[in-house]
């Protein structure tokens, strides 16, 4: 009899750089554990280096490239980079002349994604911004609300939920950021205590329901790193 193939040899290994703690989290106890069911066991999130001691925040374009370039660095492609940071508040990235253009948000968010993607030309890595930011994720159903929200806050939320088809696509103005509308509702909302817990209560497989850009990326990975 031939010997087993162990799928685990087989499989590639998944970097995710995050812009903070919540990101990172949310790769540990959403992303992982998903991954997971399709086989790709090896997923780690590197928190955007900021200085030599410094992690976390993403305030300037070459630190993410730094982090990505330092993980491309190896020869081997057993192994894939991704990145998961917020449009919000996202500074600039190159080519500034052709996603400024763009009238839109989700075609800014594209364009700049690609001309990440061609900044770092390499392809095993697969730039991801999250339109407008995680907080987006958070409305993709009432449920998570529902656990940590009094009555009148869960039905402010539901308004909003039931306002937009895709709560990708929540966000008018910078006061209308989903951070924004939650903190609104819940003054003292903590984005890394709760912003988990939340969506554990809403559960992955609604998250990617409702967020279609963000399960593209997904699915994208998944089709990656089963890429022999």
């Amino acid at each position: 009899m031939g010997k087993k193939c162990d799928r685990r040899a087989t499989m590639k290994r998944l970097y995710i750089i995050v812009e903070g703690q919540t990101e990172q989290e949310f790769v540990k106890t959403l992303i992982a554990p998903y991954l997971q069911k399709h086989e790709i066991f090896e997923i780690t999130p590197i928190l955007i280096r900021t200085s030599k001691t410094g992690r976390g925040g993403f305030v300037n374009y070459q630190h993410l490239k730094k982090d990505a370039e330092r993980l491309l660095k190896s020869e081997k492609k057993d192994f894939i980079v991704s990145m998961f940071v917020d449009f919000f508040r996202c500074p600039e990235v190159p080519h500034k002349e052709k996603w400024s253009v763009k009238s839109i948000h989700i075609g800014q968010v594209e364009e700049m994604e690609q001309c990440i993607k061609d900044d770092i030309k390499d392809v095993r890595f697969i730039p991801y911004i999250q339109l407008h930011e995680f907080e987006a994720l958070l409305f993709a159903s009432n449920e998570g609300f529902n656990s940590f929200f009094d009555e009148i806050q869960k039905e402010k939320a539901q308004q909003i939920i039931n306002s937009y088809d895709n709560p990708e696509d929540i966000n008018t103005t910078p006061e209308g950021a989903p951070s924004k509308r939650i903190l609104a509702i819940k003054e003292d909302y903590d984005k890394v205590l709760e912003g988990n817990l939340i969506a554990l209560e809403i559960g992955f497989s609604k998250i990617m329901e409702k967020c279609t850009r963000f399960r593209t990326w997904i699915e994208k990975l998944i089709e990656l790193c089963k890429e022999s």
